[in-house]
């Protein structure tokens, strides 16, 4: 508690001083504008007025050198005054002293003025007092982790009844990093974190953003998750195959080389979840599907056969074809498409004392494809827990994410 009441106080202090800063900010910014408006409607204004002031004051000054030398040929010697009066009047008719330049109405003259509404501060008065809150549990918290094959199923859910989220927002960090990075938002409870190393604490965090808000709730209390499980890797070199960096991607390229893509060692074990996602390569379609097409687990890797429909193998086809050990099911799923999501579930089943099902183990398997799945019984004739997976396709195109 006291932890996170003095992080708190500190994100409350900082927030509220980066505000006062922006606002004063703000506030220059306006004044300085509104000063710049004040200059330039007086610099515009005021030059008319300044000519006009300037007309009229040299008309003034003529007028009264013209009066003065007029009174000079008045009071001047009896033998000058007819010279200097000719001269007078020459310079009188001359001179339109009756003419002045037009001077505006004082309605007409600008008269500068600032208005300043008052309502101002009320409105920041009563935004301020709105904004922030204090919440003393976040509306959501972390739930379960899950191992998976260098992955993390994160659960979370809502624990404020009253919240009703819209997104939710799920990030992490290495526990030696500094800072948390997204890695999902969307309406979902539950995401699996990929690219995660074995043995290596990760921080979680979740937070939600309510019907029709844009701001986010507080983060729930970050918690530590693990996997131990080394993840899927898919066998490189085949020639018919590219693989990703991290080898849990494959795709199918145009090399005429078939055979099957085997993962790198029985990595799948019992009581796990096996995922194959279908995902999108450079075309926006995925590739030419095949009837030998296949994706699947089996006992071991067998050389030699361009598909996994053979013995000692379960898979599905890209028709969406179910076989156990070669042979065609009854049952059908939908077929593979692009972004399809193909599943694999299998639990160890007990085998009676007096079964005669020909075989001394038995899984019971589990595959869903597009919101539908088969469930049936697979007896081998040995104790198997690891599996290796695999996949075969005939045409390129094809590319498929394992985890």
């Amino acid at each position: 508690i006291r932890e996170s009441a003095t992080l708190t106080r500190d994100v409350l202090e900082q927030h509220f001083n980066d505000l006062k800063g922006t606002l004063k900010k703000l506030l220059d910014e306006r004044l300085m504008s509104l000063l710049q408006e004040v200059d330039a409607i007086e610099q515009e204004s005021i030059k008319p007025l300044d000519e006009c002031q300037k007309l009229i004051e040299h008309g003034v000054s003529t007028a009264n050198d013209l009066l003065r030398e007029g009174e000079s040929a008045v009071h001047g010697d009896v033998g000058q005054q007819n010279e200097k009066l000719c001269s007078f009047t020459k310079k009188a008719l001359h001179i339109q002293l009756d003419s002045l330049p037009e001077v505006p109405s004082l309605v007409d003259v600008p008269c500068l003025s600032a208005q300043l509404d008052d309502c101002l501060l009320t409105i920041l008065k009563n935004q301020i007092f709105r904004h922030g809150t204090v919440a003393s549990c976040p509306p959501v918290q972390l739930e379960e982790f899950v191992e998976k094959p260098g992955g993390i199923l994160v659960r979370w859910c809502k624990v404020d009844d009253d919240f009703i989220p819209q997104d939710y927002r799920l990030q992490y960090r290495k526990s030696t990093a500094s800072h948390f990075e997204d890695v999902y938002v969307g309406s979902e409870t539950e995401f699996t974190v990929l690219h995660i190393d074995p043995n290596v604490d990760y921080q979680f965090r979740v937070c939600a953003r309510g019907d029709g808000r844009q701001e986010w709730s507080p983060w729930s209390v970050p918690q530590i998750g693990r996997t131990t499980l080394v993840p899927h890797e898919w066998t490189a070199g085949l020639e018919g195959y590219s693989l990703s960096s991290r080898r849990n991607i494959a795709l199918r390229n145009d090399s005429q080389s078939c055979g099957v893509l085997y993962s790198k060692a029985p990595t799948y074990f019992c009581g796990q979840t096996l995922t194959f996602r279908q995902v999108l390569s450079g075309i926006e379609t995925v590739g030419q599907p095949d009837r030998r097409d296949s994706l699947g687990v089996c006992v071991e890797q067998q050389n030699g056969y361009d598909s996994l429909q053979r013995d000692k193998a379960v898979c599905i086809s890209t028709n969406g074809a179910v076989f156990v050990n070669g042979k065609e099911m009854t049952n059908q799923l939908p077929a593979v498409t692009s972004g399809s999501t193909v599943t694999f579930d299998m639990e160890v089943v007990p085998l009676g004392p007096s079964s005669n099902e020909g075989g001394n183990f038995k899984l019971r398997v589990t595959i869903s494809s597009n919101n539908r799945e088969v469930v049936f019984d697979w007896v081998l004739d040995q104790c198997c827990v690891s599996l290796y997976f695999g996949c075969s396709f005939s045409y390129p195109g094809w590319k498929v994410l394992v985890f």
